[in-house]
């Protein structure tokens, strides 16, 4: 029994094959879509690159890229076939191509989806990257002589000014690692030396943050130096009080940033999804309704059309088989070429004599 059973009329079948050239050009439009949104997110991401991990994070813009090219291609020929089904003669040119056609766009529709789920559990790799990347520059942020990390300090500054963001989990991160260059430490100092010598790895922490750190919102000017030292600075107590630093880290920053535009994303592919899918389920009308048109051999008259002609668990159990058939052709294929003498008639009995008659007989014979 078929799945889905419509009835139409010429009628119908003709304005549902102008409806499907429609939508199919609509679908050429969501698919430039997709591609503008990929190498948007792919931008954004290539942004931020100075301060994640190289880590393979690329994938979903790619993939996004990747399907709105192919959504342009596939939607642009569904077009051109849904424009000549209107004349029921044309669609002879396309009756052996639109079974494979239909069966490949399920399979694009299926990227599509795969696409939108990637958007929604890129979160854990994307947070991986941002951990690693931030604190390799918070790292290196005090190397502005150094080349190929001279432009982190710039880079650290700006992400924390943009995103009103501090060190990679809080401003705390700031004071276990060193931030201030040698070069500018006064080594006559004596509290400077004292500092150093009494590191274990010989660096110089401050209970400090970068200026970047300053909440510029804050009434009070800015307190980054001796941060927890509440006799160091008048009226201050640094655990009861708001500090007027970025309170956020730099990596939740970012994080919700990324997941924003990606959830943004991911609804748009889903709908985009849901739309192929309804394309893709009147073409496959069209398709079945104009074939028994032909074998009733009248154009005008009406047809049926479905999704499957027969149910889902025959149409299953009839792939299936198809699928071992396949398999057992290939078993027998193999076996045949793998003895080259297979039906071979051996040499050795067919000459037995003269003309060839075996031995025996010729003896019985004489």
């Amino acid at each position: 029994m078929a799945v889905l059973r419509v009835k139409f009329t010429k009628t119908k079948r003709d304005k549902l094959a102008q409806v499907l050239w429609i939508l199919n050009w609509i679908s050429v439009v969501t698919g430039a879509i997709l591609f503008s949104l990929g190498l948007f997110l792919k931008v954004e991401l290539h942004k931020q690159g100075e301060v994640m991990a190289e880590r393979d994070i690329q994938y979903v813009p790619n993939t996004l890229i990747a399907v709105g090219l192919i959504a342009c291609a596939i939607n642009f020929l569904g077009g051109k076939i849904c424009y000549d089904c209107v004349d029921t003669t044309k669609f002879l040119r396309w009756k052996l191509i639109m079974l494979p056609y239909i069966i490949c766009t399920f399979f694009f529709t299926f990227c599509v989806l795969v696409g939108a789920l990637m958007c929604y559990c890129m979160h854990w790799e994307l947070e991986e990257s941002l951990n690693l990347g931030l604190t390799e520059a918070m790292r290196f942020y005090k190397d502005t002589d150094t080349p190929g990390r001279c432009f982190l300090k710039r880079t650290v500054d700006m992400l924390q000014m943009q995103f009103q963001c501090c060190g990679n989990n809080g401003y705390k991160d700031w004071f276990q690692i060193q931030w201030i260059s040698n070069r500018y430490l006064d080594m006559s100092q004596k509290e400077v030396v004292d500092r150093i010598r009494s590191n274990v790895d010989g660096k110089f922490l401050l209970n400090g943050v970068p200026f970047s750190c300053c909440n510029i919102n804050s009434p009070r000017p800015c307190i980054q130096q001796q941060i927890t030292n509440n006799s160091a600075h008048f009226n201050y107590e640094h655990q009861t009080e708001e500090l007027n630093l970025w309170m956020k880290g730099c990596r939740q920053a970012l994080l919700e940033y990324y997941i924003h535009i990606m959830q943004s994303i991911g609804l748009t592919v889903l709908i985009t999804w849901l739309f192929e899918l309804s394309v893709l389920t009147g073409v496959r009308y069209l398709q079945t309704s104009l074939e028994n048109v032909l074998r009733q051999g009248d154009p005008n008259s009406e047809s049926d059309g479905w999704l499957l002609e027969n149910s889902f668990m025959e149409t299953a159990r009839m792939n299936l088989n198809i699928i071992k058939s396949l398999g057992k052709g290939n078993q027998i294929d193999t076996a045949t070429n793998g003895d080259p003498n297979i039906n071979v008639p051996s040499t050795s009995k067919a000459h037995y004599g003269p003309d060839n008659v075996p031995p025996k007989q010729i003896t019985e014979d004489s």
